[in-house]
């Protein structure tokens, strides 16, 4: 505890890139819920963008919005 899932649409990640993003959120989360470092787990799952409304928007955004911390706004760039 804690697990972050982190749904996107395909990109490619250096393994340099994947540390660091795994790095900063790993820091991030464990002083937020302080806990060890190593109790956390973080994934990342590439999602087709033809797939995205059915898979994650619907189900995890607009089915589960009261657990949500923040709501995207697709408008903003």
């Amino acid at each position: 505890m804690p697990h972050l899932s982190i749904k996107h649409f395909p990109k490619d990640f250096t393994p340099a890139q994947e540390r660091e993003l795994a790095d900063a959120l790993t820091t991030l989360i464990a002083e937020r819920f302080g806990t060890s470092s190593g109790a956390v787990s973080i994934s990342l799952e590439a999602v087709d963008p033809k797939e995205w409304q059915t898979s994650v928007y619907t189900p995890e955004i607009e089915g589960r919005s009261s657990t949500l911390l923040k709501y995207p706004d697709y408008e903003q760039k």
